[in-house]
């Protein structure tokens, strides 16, 4: 019998994730707010907003209404901006059958509370097997299968090895963990420090800057991620030390696009203005250094960032702020 994936959020990700999924016999439902988008999708068989000049199977069904998008679905996949996860959550919760297995596929803290997006699915769908899939993945690569390597987490290992088999093929490859917490560490803190090495290049400080700036980060997420419970192996894998070098070496990366235009000038309203999708280190800078904060954690790249999106300090000075700090010995400690 042919499984059916639900998967909530139509941006470019998500278009990925339902390829993989119908790519391995799926039945694939993808879901979006805007009946209008998923109307386009349906008609054109692509989805020219957030992943244009890619073609869909026909059988990727698009709709805008969450019941029947998750009706009869054996595995739902949230793919929704960080910040919007709990209102998905939320609207789900008396849609989903105890037991569904749920897959976290966005990247990010919660702004107002500080949690990690499988404490909010834990707090709001109490009835769901919760796993986390993160790593190294620009979402046009997956969607022309390109090789792809990624962590997928989960505590329950029968439900770890299902999911490996409904999203694993060649080209897009799970390494199975139980660590969630650390998994989620390095998929949201990378994203501001992409922010960061962004800015470097746009302000031209030069590719030496770039390579401690994404050493020092490798540091900023193993102390956060070890203060929450993660692992060590985990914030060295693919979900951590694999992800950050992606976001930091790319300008197809929507954070480290984004931090090179503050480098060069721009206002962040004006640039975000521009954009369809999300750059979620905006968002998450401000609950990383807050976490960092309530767990006597030392971040001062994130902090950085943070400062130069609120307007409290220019590059130059945050820049001048980072290399002013003391000599110290190397340790992540």
């Amino acid at each position: 019998m042919t499984n059916k994936i639900a998967v909530l959020g139509a941006g470019a990700w998500g278009t990925a994730l339902a390829m993989v999924a119908r790519a391995n016999g799926a039945s694939v439902a993808l879901w979006t707010r805007k009946p209008d988008h998923a109307a386009a999708i349906n008609d054109t068989q692509r989805n020219d907003r957030y992943l244009p000049d890619v073609p869909l199977d026909a059988d990727i069904i698009a709709g805008s209404e969450l019941a029947v998008t998750v009706g009869g679905a054996d595995t739902v996949l949230l793919v929704p901006p960080a910040q919007n996860l709990r209102e998905l959550c939320q609207a789900l919760q008396p849609l989903l059958p105890d037991g569904t297995p749920v897959v976290i596929c966005c990247k990010g803290i919660e702004r107002d509370s500080g949690l990690l997006p499988h404490q909010i699915v834990a707090e709001e769908l109490p009835q769901a097997v919760a796993a986390v899939l993160s790593g190294p993945t620009f979402a046009i690569e997956v969607a022309r299968e390109l090789p792809t390597a990624y962590t997928l987490a989960c505590e329950n290992e029968m439900t770890g090895q299902t999911l490996m088999a409904q999203l694993g093929r060649p080209t897009f490859r799970p390494y199975l963990s139980d660590d969630l917490v650390g998994a989620e560490v390095g998929g949201a803190v990378k994203n501001v420090i992409a922010i960061a090495c962004g800015i470097v290049t746009g302000a031209e400080l030069g590719d030496n800057a770039r390579a401690a700036l994404i050493a020092r980060g490798v540091a900023e997420i193993v102390r956060l991620g070890l203060a929450l419970g993660g692992k060590r192996e985990t914030l060295m894998g693919l979900s951590g030390i694999g992800d950050l070098t992606l976001t930091c070496t790319s300008m197809t990366s929507r954070n480290m696009s984004l931090g090179a235009a503050l480098g060069e000038g721009r206002a962040l309203d004006d640039v975000l203005g521009e954009r369809h999708s999300v750059a979620e280190g905006v968002f998450t800078a401000a609950a990383v250094c807050a976490l960092a904060e309530q767990r006597n954690v030392d971040m001062p790249i994130c902090q950085a960032v943070d400062s130069v999106l609120k307007g409290q300090a220019s590059v130059t000075e945050a820049v001048s702020g980072l290399l002013a700090r003391p000599f110290k010995s190397e340790s992540v400690h």
